[in-house]
């Protein structure tokens, strides 16, 4: 259970994750990465944000450049958000492949639907 900090907090660095991901991007057209969740452990040290990223065949290789810029990241957040937060969290990113599954169910239901429609 989550409590009123947590979530307040996961937000804040929700959003700014988000900016800090635009404004890096920026520079790669045809490349979006969103936080599409961050959930913060209860003493709030450790940060675990999920990343969308489009398009997905290239979600590994982009993680792997944030897991390699991680420091710049984090710093990057403690600049936005040092007046808000007295410590910053570490930030640990995982791919959010929510979208890839939903998208996997629908083209199999799709093609599920074709077949019925020629019998």
């Amino acid at each position: 259970m989550e409590t009123t900090r947590q979530q307040k907090i996961n937000r804040l660095i929700q959003k700014e994750l988000g900016e800090v991901f635009l404004l890096q991007t920026k520079g790669m057209p045809g490349i979006l990465v969103s936080v599409s969740a961050v959930r913060i452990s209860p003493d709030l040290s450790v940060a675990k944000a999920y990343l969308s990223i489009f398009p997905s065949n290239k979600g590994a290789e982009l993680l792997e450049n944030i897991k390699a810029n991680v420091k710049a990241i984090r710093f990057d957040i403690g600049q936005r958000l040092g007046k808000q937060l007295r410590i910053i969290p570490e930030l640990v990113f995982y791919l959010d492949d929510s979208l890839d599954y939903l998208e996997n169910i629908d083209r199999l239901l799709n093609t599920d639907n074709k077949q019925e429609d020629k019998e």
